[in-house]
């Protein structure tokens, strides 16, 4: 899929500078990706290319003096995504080419769809149109959601944060009541202020992290949130809490294992671990099966059964709300905007909610007699180890326990038991690899990379965070023999002479082609020499 970006600035002509700017950014881009490791087919990653986000990229160029943010005509900045994970991973600028965004169709297919057991979420279209204001209060909107500032006055801080490209957020301290089944609203009562200089505020959020992404947002129940001056036009309370309210999704692409841990797991992690357990979850779209799938994370970071928040038919009242989830990237947490808190402390919380033992990996001179274990993600789709059988004995031959799994859709902790009990997990580019956080600590990821030209999306979706974890990371690039698409297509075909004209024909013609339709059949000698790295790398001693 390739969206289209574009900032909303006024248009003057920009020229030349367009082609700069994409030259300077282009070679920033190469420069700090040191991107030249080697020839051989086996990469160790140990440094992290440049991403940019759209608003990153946007401020660079303005930095530069190539742009300013008030003279831009056509600029379009094509977001490129991995539709297996459903997510974004840089923009590119592209000259003024009026293109419709394609919808993530493929993507969808990749999520398994779920009975839901909430009301049916609201489709982009159903998001309120803004009504003109005043410049002054600095309104926005995008086809996500929208809001709109009445009355503006400086008199206190705006409740919404609508800045970031990936998310909003709302925070409301004071009187917060909290009314879902009928009215998806969030009200804020505010005291009466005789100087004058009232503010009532009036926003529509959808408090899923993925706010670029159209075919998630779409989703996503949109929620209303204003404030009101007095006590007489608010709902009366049916119940007060005495702890602070977290209101967030589960809708967008839940059921997918990445977007499970990437868009709500990990965001959640990094919201409500300051309140130690003291905090209530009110979940809109709220899915039961999803509910005891993860309940073992739900029940670590809060000690109260969750609000569902679109059959609940009460007043919930608060003294302090906050609304969506704080992120960064995927599968990462970043301080300082993590605050205290890493990703490693994500991991700990998720050893001690599946009781997972081991912490570090295999080690010769602590287990003298036993091998270590390599675990194989099968995949019962698309992306699928083709020739196990071959395989697996060479793994045993270099000195390997093997073990080949599916992760099983609903019970996390079984799968999570298996995954814990290994050193050394190998797995085809997919949401599957969102498990290496079950391994322990300086255990070995290695990633198969399909034919394509796929290499950013694997850096950045599971090469990266697997580091973050503290494991260590090897990557696998298939040759055109290892793929089935030789039995597809001719070998002077473009998919295999110029992968990257399949690219720039869209991201559903790319994942169609290289991530639907390919299956890998590996090279048994050449990537033996992967797992006797593996297996050199766990002999090695570690701090």
């Amino acid at each position: 899929m390739a969206k289209k970006f574009r900032p909303p600035v006024e248009p003057r002509s920009f020229g030349s500078g367009l082609i700069v700017g994409c030259f300077l950014v282009s070679m920033t881009y190469v420069l700090m990706s040191k991107k030249d490791i080697g020839k051989d087919q086996l990469s160790v990653y140990r440094s992290s290319p440049l991403v940019l986000d759209a608003s990153a990229l946007f401020r660079f160029m303005t930095l530069v003096g190539l742009l300013q943010a008030t003279s831009i005509k056509a600029l379009h900045l094509t977001l490129i995504c991995d539709v297996d994970v459903g997510s974004c991973l840089c923009f590119c600028l592209d000259e003024g080419h009026e293109k419709a965004a394609e919808e993530s169709d493929l993507e969808r297919s990749e999520a398994i769809d779920m009975p839901d057991d909430s009301s049916s979420a609201a489709s982009a279209s159903d998001v309120l149109s803004e009504e003109e204001s005043s410049p002054s209060t600095g309104d926005k909107s995008d086809s996500n959601g929208s809001h709109r500032l009445v009355d503006g006055a400086a008199g206190r801080k705006p409740m919404c944060d609508v800045s970031g490209y990936r998310l909003d957020t709302c925070d409301l301290a004071g009187d917060v009541r909290v009314i879902g089944k009928n009215s998806s609203s969030v009200v804020l009562v505010v005291p009466p202020d005789t100087s004058g200089t009232d503010r009532n505020e009036s926003w529509q959020i959808k408090p899923y992290p993925r706010k670029y992404d159209s075919s998630a947002m779409a989703k996503v129940r949109p929620l209303n949130l204003k404030s009101l001056n007095g006590d007489p036009e608010a709902p009366r309370c049916s119940i007060n809490h005495t702890v602070p309210g977290i209101l967030f999704s589960t809708g967008g692409h839940c059921g997918n294992c990445f977007h499970d841990f990437a868009d709500v797991l990990i965001p959640l992690f990094q919201t409500a671990i300051p309140f130690r357990g003291r905090v209530q979850f009110i979940i809109t779209n709220h899915q039961r099966w999803w509910m005891n799938k993860y309940r073992p994370y739900l029940t670590k970071l809060s000690s109260y059964d969750a609000i569902d928040y679109d059959n609940d038919d009460g007043v919930h009242c608060f003294d302090h709300v906050i609304v969506g989830l704080r992120a960064e990237r995927d599968l990462m947490i970043h301080p300082p905007n993590g605050g205290n808190y890493s990703i490693m402390d994500f991991v700990k919380l998720t050893r001690s909610a599946y009781s997972l033992e081991r912490d570090r990996p295999w080690a010769p001179d602590q287990q003298p007699g036993n091998k270590p274990r390599l675990l194989f993600i099968a995949r019962g789709g698309t992306r699928k180890f083709m020739n196990l059988d071959e395989i697996v004995p060479m793994a045993e031959q270099v000195g390997y326990e093997v073990v080949v799994s599916e992760p099983d859709f609903y019970d996390v902790a079984r799968f999570a038991h298996i995954v814990n009990s290994c050193d050394v997990m190998v797995g085809v580019h997919g949401a599957g690899l969102t498990n290496f956080l079950f391994l322990p600590t300086d255990a070995i990821v290695i990633q198969v990379v399909p034919l394509g030209k796929l290499d950013w999306i694997a850096t950045n979706f599971y090469a990266e965070p697997a580091m973050g974890m503290g494991l260590r990371y090897l990557e696998y690039n298939i040759t055109v023999e290892e793929s089935t698409l030789t039995e597809l297509y001719p070998r002077d075909h473009p998919v295999f002479a110029n992968p990257e004209s399949i690219h720039k024909q869209g991201w559903f013609k790319l994942g169609n082609v290289f991530l639907k339709q390919q299956n890998v059949k590996l090279d048994v000698s050449r990537f033996r020499s992967v797992l006797v790295k593996a297996l050199e790398l766990l002999g090695e001693k570690r701090d």
